[in-house]
């Protein structure tokens, strides 16, 4: 029935009589001529209709916005001067010879082309926000990239294998979602966090070369980068190495970039410790378009009798950093007060700083409410630590080192974007060299950062009984532009080394064994090396779609409030399914209760 598409038409089509399909985007009344801007996924054609056709004419008269049509015209150049060079068809222009409505369309809740819509009545109507050509862009977008990176692990000998949607509920990080069992009452599947398990034993079983695009499913507090339910390029393989894994990865990240965008990544891409990472720039997955950096000052800081100053550096897990601000002594007082509300956020008690008027002055020189409790020493060491010069301005952060890397990481952000620091570009860069611990104040005990089936560095191994918290991971994370698009480690395929790590965590046999035994299990049977990555589909397609949330290229998302508000889900259901599930709702088990 179409011949093509509307958004295809172009001059190879001139004198061709085409079939055309798709919805009224925009009509025009020109006194005699009517002309309709047809548009389909493709993009949009002008359609143009005149009197001496009275039957088409007379059905475009009735046409509105959105009414769903097929048009059979012949494709013709448009006159000279009325060249649109924004559309792929905006040579040629389609006359009609014939026009069908195949169906109206009721007044929409908002124009397509509005563009300070809230996202409350974009998801609201999220049938009609997906006609909007940006998120068409954004869709199409994403099936181009994953594509590319099915294409990709294809031609590497990868198998897509599938994973199961109901599982078993283990720890990896974050709360489970629940699916009560009817079968079997009072017992519950979880939805997979993420297929990892599956795919180790998948390795075991001698599939070597592992891939999967799946959902992946998190009860967690939200943001723009996360939904509840979120799709991952899933990988794993047998007998590569750390280096031989991320190199291939980043072989295939550039194919995807290539391919989709036609942009050249860097290659190869750098690579940065996490210890490194954290004292330059205060965060694992850093915004490397951003120059500026923090310096660290904690072992100064012993020295002085600045409370504020001396109190964070000699605290166990304390630090004191700063962060220079090129040309930044121009800033206002309310912009110096706006930044110290925002990293508030981050739990900073506030925000000291310096401005540089002087560096020849010494303390004369410097502009700050706390330059008087600094001796000159001290203050001539920050300058020179910070490579200050005049006109610059220092920020401080002081407290514990986690509250001062979220804070100086963030504003270092904030300020590098907002006041034109930042470079235009991809700069992507490998995070490696994880600690393989941290430590839990609340359960005074040591947790993995990762998961408990990464594996120790070479020569850290013995660390797992002595010194835990000197133990790195075998862990990578590839991270662009500030946003953390993969993660994954080597992981463990030796029984004793497992059971150290067991040790470590403080998770006993027993309780080994009711969490993870089918995993544990099938590593006694001859398990090979492996390891293996987690890309994000959402993350990486919003960055190339340059949109502000992973929202924007998800065809039915959540809110941060995991509502959806097309479906008004989640909802309450009726007793008789709860029933059938053997779940009372606490009114009922109180009521009945009362009742005995």
């Amino acid at each position: 029935m179409r011949t093509q598409y509307c958004g295809l038409v172009n001059k190879s089509h001139l004198g061709q009589t085409v079939t055309l399909m798709g919805w009224a985007h925009r009509r025009r009344d020109h006194g005699g001529v009517i002309f309709i801007d047809l548009r389909d996924r493709e993009g949009v054609v002008q359609i143009v209709c005149d009197p001496d056709r009275p039957e088409p004419f007379k059905i475009a008269e009735s046409v509105r916005n959105e009414y769903v049509l097929k048009v059979v015209g012949q494709v013709r150049a448009r006159p000279e001067g009325t060249v649109n060079p924004n559309i792929a068809s905006g040579e040629i222009e389609v006359l009609a010879s014939n026009i069908e409505v195949l169906n109206t369309s009721a007044p929409l809740p908002f124009q397509l082309d509005d563009e300070h819509l809230s996202e409350t009545v974009r998801l609201s109507h999220r049938v009609i926000d997906l006609r909007r050509p940006q998120m068409q862009k954004n869709l199409m977008l994403r099936y181009k990239v994953a594509m590319a990176f099915r294409r990709f692990l294809d031609e590497q000998g990868f198998i897509d294998i599938e994973t199961p949607m109901l599982t078993k509920s283990t720890p990896e990080g974050a709360r489970d979602y629940l699916v009560p069992s009817r079968v079997h009452p009072g017992q519950f599947y979880a939805l997979p966090q993420s297929p990892q398990l599956f795919k180790q034993m998948l390795m075991v079983a001698g599939f070597d070369r592992y891939y999967q695009i799946t959902k992946c499913f998190r009860d967690e507090d939200l943001r723009a980068d996360r939904q509840p339910e979120f799709t991952q390029v899933d990988i794993e393989t047998s007998f590569l190495e750390e280096g031989e894994i991320t190199a291939l990865m980043e072989e295939m990240i550039r194919f995807v970039f290539r391919q989709t965008l036609g942009i050249e990544l860097p290659n190869p891409f750098p690579r940065m410790s996490y210890a490194e990472a954290m004292t330059k720039y205060g965060s694992d997955k850093p915004d490397l378009r951003v120059p500026l950096q923090l310096t660290e000052l904690t072992d100064l800081m012993k020295t002085v009798e600045f409370k504020v100053f001396r109190a964070a550096a000699d605290l166990a897990d304390g630090r004191v950093a700063a962060l220079r601000i090129p040309g930044g002594g121009s800033l206002t007082r309310k912009e110096i007060d706006d930044y110290t509300n925002f990293v508030a956020i981050y739990g900073a008690k506030g925000l000291a700083y310096i401005k540089v008027n002087d560096k020849a002055k010494g303390l004369e020189g410097l502009q700050s409410p706390i330059v008087k409790f600094l001796t000159a020493e001290v203050a001539a060491q920050i300058l020179e630590r910070c490579g200050a010069a005049d006109g610059d301005l220092i920020f401080f952060g002081a407290d514990k080192a986690k509250i001062v890397n979220d804070a100086l990481g963030a504003l270092r952000v904030k300020i590098g974007h907002g006041k034109g620091y930042a470079e235009d570009g991809w700069y992507p860069v490998w995070i490696t060299d994880f600690p393989m611990f941290e430590y839990d104040d609340e359960e005074k005990r040591w947790v993995a950062l990762h998961h408990p089936f990464t594996s120790p560095k070479d020569g850290h191994e013995a660390f797992l009984d002595s010194d835990p918290a000197r133990c790195l991971a075998k862990a990578y994370d590839l991270a662009l532009n500030g946003w953390e698009i993969g993660g994954g480690s080597m992981r463990i395929h030796r029984e004793d080394v497992q059971s150290k790590v067991f040790r470590a965590l403080a998770i006993g046999a027993e309780e080994a064994q009711q969490k993870f035994g089918f995993l544990l299990d099938a590593l006694r049977y001859g398990a090979p090396p492996h390891g293996g990555i987690a890309f994000g589909l959402d993350r990486v397609v919003t960055l190339m779609a340059g949109a502000e949330s992973i929202r924007d290229v998800i065809a039915f998302p959540k809110t941060q409030r995991a509502q959806c508000l097309l479906t008004q889900a989640p909802g309450p259901v009726d007793e008789k399914q709860l029933r059938e599930l053997h779940i009372r709702l606490r009114q009922q088990a109180e009521a009945a209760k009362a009742a005995s």
